[in-house]
């Protein structure tokens, strides 16, 4: 058994509780190498951003659990070296689909967990999630249940459809299990490809492709239902067409590729929703450095003259959504 205190992690606790008071939201930045794992430290250091770390499960798998035990450990002593004297970092696995899973990641050092039991019946979801909540909350771990289901794609979950979450069950859902998070549904989506170009209007000033509007009353309902309880948006990627075009400028092929306004998160952020899941732009800013450096210099063969450019194209956006999307600027002095 690692505790997480020992890596020099801390829970989402406290942070939670002083962005809703704040009106600002917490990054989490999934990553699934050094690169990405850099760029989120830098970025977070240099800010003053309190971040969450997140780690899937097929990501976990990538990495392997004990080389990310100490990848967590060297990113909070990467921060201190950065001049950041008393980090607060989180490291957090995202759609946990089983007890096991869950259970194997406090195991070794995560200081916080999702359990994803959306798909479920609703009681099966409460019975799965209560059963994390009992183990974590042992070793002082903070939990993310889910309620609603998000379409999209993103690692192992996928959905082709969204179920809005009802505000009428979070009350009697968080009561049961205890979680310390919400994670709810209210039309954001995994993945690059959000939304089909049918659902979505063209803005006549620029030509692009808008997305329908979040339902911002279902968030209302649950904060009416959980005043001042912690609220989680996954599926927040806003893909940035500028990173879009790049990728296609130089052989790349990605069409309709839409995400949420950043108006639309800036709004949530100032609400109980205080973690924001961000995971497609970081892949797209990395993909776009990196082909660009291939279309650019063909002959370049060095991983650190292409993997260079991409974490610090990936730091300017973690910085961009800390500063002006998130909120939480200086929010961990």
């Amino acid at each position: 058994m690692i505790s997480y205190k020992e890596l020099g992690l801390v829970n989402t606790k406290e942070m939670f509780a002083k962005a809703i008071d704040g009106g600002y939201a917490i990054p989490a930045f999934n990553f699934n190498n050094m690169e990405q794992l850099q760029a989120i430290i830098m970025a977070a250091a240099e800010t003053k951003s309190p971040v969450i770390l997140q780690v899937s499960k097929g990501a976990r798998n990538y990495a392997n659990q004990t080389l990310l035990r100490y990848m967590a450990e060297g990113a909070v002593e990467y921060a201190k070296e950065l001049g950041w004297e008393n980090p607060q970092i989180v490291l957090h696995l995202d759609h946990g689909d089983t007890f096991e899973t869950c259970k194997s990641c406090i195991d070794m050092g995560f200081s916080s967990v999702m359990i994803d039991g959306s798909h479920l019946p609703y009681d099966e979801n409460v019975a799965l999630t209560k059963q994390v909540v009992d183990y974590a909350h042992q070793y002082d771990v903070t939990v993310e249940g889910e309620l609603g289901v998000l379409a999209g794609v993103e690692d192992e979950v996928s959905s082709d459809h969204h179920t809005y979450t009802r505000p009428e069950e979070v009350v009697d859902f968080v009561t049961k299990t205890g979680c310390d998070s919400l994670a709810i549904s209210i039309g954001t989506s995994h993945g690059a490809y959000k939304f089909t170009p049918e659902q979505c209007t063209v803005d006549p000033e620029t030509g692009l492709l808008v997305p329908p509007m979040l339902a911002f009353d279902v968030l209302e309902g649950v904060e009416k239902e959980l005043p001042g309880f912690p609220i989680v948006l996954h599926g927040s990627s806003s893909v940035p067409q500028d990173e879009v075009a790049t990728i296609n400028k130089f052989g790349g092929n990605l069409k309709a590729a839409i995400g949420i306004p950043e108006p639309w998160l800036r709004q949530a952020a100032k609400s109980a929703v205080c973690k924001i899941n961000i995971d497609s732009d970081s892949r797209l800013a990395m993909t776009a450095a990196i082909r660009e450096v291939f279309a650019e210099k063909p002959a370049e063969f060095d991983p650190r003259k292409y993997l260079g450019p991409a974490r610090e194209n990936m730091k300017k956006l973690y910085m961009h959504k800390i500063i002006n999307v998130l909120g939480s600027e200086g929010k961990a002095l």
